[in-house]
């Protein structure tokens, strides 16, 4: 059993108590021992912490690499941004469970993809799809893949659709037989440790159909419910709409109907929105969550301290359809860079494309903030590169539309537009860090490869928030650690106790740094090539330890991969009493 004794550090624990000079000793995958002055055995590697931090390992609390890590199992770069446990499985896209119908499967994977900005053909080439329930595909991955991080996985809502009903699950409301064998899929995955229900009442589809759970009545919603009353460590997580058609007040008022009184924890996100364009909603959605905790809801805000982004890309975006410009999808799904520019050169194509962004497209989409659209990334350099979309539609005389097909016949289908970051309400953030009930550290890493999501998204929370005194240290390793922790029933990670897994970072605060983007050419294409993603270099930490095993050393990813799945638990029964008096 290997042993190490981190030395002469500054302990922060993840509880979100003052920090405190001390030493960790770690045997096996365990912390054993906590304290001032702890002595070297022989034989314990020591690693000397002067100068550094020693917090607990953090957290990735809304990721997507169920598909990527299959053939990305590094989930660089979160080694290096001391990352130490994924969360997967959110917003009701999951991998499991399948329909036995090869049609369905088909779909299951095409909405994957579609939403989450994922190339379709390493889905097909990559992944097994050795299973049909849940705890299949759990048994898969320990089979099949090891990770350098631990992981853990909601079931979806939208797999329990498609696999009850097949392509139906598009078109209609369940019948009560659906109903009980999506209640009986559900049953199995909470069974196998699944982290509880993810749920989408957000999302349209590339031809503009609402998304499977948009069809779900109130009595499958009361099935699947009654399924989680059994098991009181999981969760139900369901991103809400706050960004397109802002249904979400109604949303919630509807899940707050459905779960009253059945004891639920839910992490919601979009409850609470932070950015300007939705202020319009956030009376009625603050005014619905008091009174749901107040009624006894165990309800927290999901949300993310990286105000979003998005990147104009021709290849694979869903943001155009998102945009409610289905118009410039039609580029997207162009399945040639011959096809995509004949597109933006077709007059017609122009005079309609024009008509979308003008009648179309939200007001706050990308579409309609040509002053905030970058022109940063030409695959020819022809150029003009950094100016706006608007000075350049300006310089040419032409409607934002038609200069942004211009542009791009001119510097390559490959190009991307780049916009500014949605004008975000930092009070509100911060105040969303302080409420004890909320979930943070959200990023969707592993998912729209093309726009910069996730990776290397954590760091902000020190180089900004803590730099700038919006928040304490101690508070922003508590975010990311203990609190998710507990949140998410993982009760042996996020502190650094005797007794807890030995998932662990070091790292000296003056080092770190928020990276900027770099294109990485090493996603499959499934045609034997490799298309881009944006990614970050690493902070990076000084070490990250996930179950006593280095994963990030020296100022590089060691390549080992000790991750295991962790399932989740009830809460012990004095931190429910505590939990209770709060």
């Amino acid at each position: 059993m290997s042993s190490m004794l981190i030395k002469n550090g500054t302990i922060v624990d993840g509880t979100g108590a003052p920090r405190r000079a001390g030493d960790v000793r770690i045997e096996g995958d365990r912390i054993v021992e906590v304290g001032a002055g702890l002595s070297p055995r022989p034989g314990e590697e020591l690693f000397d912490a002067a100068g550094c931090y020693v917090t607990p390992g953090f957290i990735e609390s809304h990721t997507h690499y169920d598909a990527t890590m299959w053939w990305q199992p590094d989930l660089d770069p979160l080694p290096g941004n001391g990352a130490t446990t994924v969360i997967l499985g959110n917003c009701g896209f999951t991998a499991a469970p399948l329909s036995k119908e090869k049609a369905a499967q088909l779909e299951m994977i095409k909405i994957f993809s579609f939403f989450e900005d994922i190339p379709l053909k390493p889905f097909l080439q990559n992944v097994p799809w050795d299973w049909e329930k849940w705890s299949e595909y759990k048994a898969s991955m320990a089979r099949n893949i090891t990770l350098p991080a631990n992981y853990s996985a909601f079931v979806g809502h939208i797999a329990l659709r498609l696999a009850a009903m097949g392509i139906e699950a598009w078109e209609r409301a369940a019948t009560p037989a659906e109903i009980a064998r999506m209640a009986e899929l559900l049953e199995d995955a909470l069974a196998a440790g699944a982290l509880g229900l993810s749920d989408n009442l957000h999302d349209h589809d590339g031809d503009d159909r609402a998304i499977p759970t948009l069809l779900a009545d109130d009595a499958e919603f009361e099935a699947l419910f009654a399924v989680m009353e059994r098991y009181p460590g999981t969760t139900y997580q369901c991103i809400i709409d706050t960004f397109m058609r802002k249904t979400g007040p109604e949303s919630l008022v509807r899940l707050g109907r459905l779960t009253r009184g059945r004891g639920i924890r839910m992490q919601i996100a979009g409850a609470v929105p932070t950015l300007e364009f939705q202020k319009d909603i956030l009376p009625a959605l603050e005014k619905t969550l008091g009174e749901l905790r107040a009624d006894g809801a165990d309800i927290w805000p999901g949300y993310a301290h990286v105000s979003p982004t998005s990147t104009l890309s021709l290849i694979k975006s869903l943001i155009f359809a998102q945009s409610n410009d289905y118009v410039w999808h039609e580029v997207v799904l162009a399945e040639t860079h011959e096809e995509k520019a004949r597109l933006l050169a077709d007059p017609d194509w122009r005079a309609r494309a024009r008509e979308s962004w003008d009648t179309k497209a939200w007001p706050h989409s990308p579409m309609n903030n040509p002053q905030d659209l970058y022109l940063l990334d030409s695959e020819n350099g022809a150029g003009p590169v950094g100016g706006t979309l608007k000075a350049f539609a300006d310089s040419r005389g032409l409607h934002r539309s038609d200069a942004m097909a211009q542009w791009i016949l001119e510097n390559g289908t490959r190009s991307t537009v780049h916009m500014a970051p949605f004008p975000k309400d930092e009070d509100l953030t911060v105040q969303l860090m302080n409420d004890p009930r909320s979930v943070g550290n959200i990023s969707d890493a592993g998912a729209h490869l093309q726009m910069l999501c996730g990776g290397g998204e954590n760091i902000l929370l020190f180089t900004k928030y803590v730099k700038e005194e919006m928040i304490s240290l101690e508070q922003a390793i508590h975010i990311k650690t203990g609190k998710l922790a507990d949140f998410f029933g993982l009760h042996d990670t996020g502190e650094i106790k005797a007794g807890r897994r030995a998932d662990l970072v070091v790292f000296d605060l003056d080092e770190i740094r928020y990276r900027d983007m770099e294109k990485r050419f090493d996603v499959p294409d499934g045609d034997g090539g490799t298309t881009w993603r944006f990614t970050r270099q690493a902070a990076p930490m000084r070490l990250t330890l996930v179950n006593g095993v280095k994963t990030f050393a020296d100022g590089q990813y060691t390549g080992n991969r000790p991750g295991q799945y962790l399932a989740p638990t009830e809460a012990p029964a004095d931190q429910r009493a505590f939990e209770a008096a709060e």
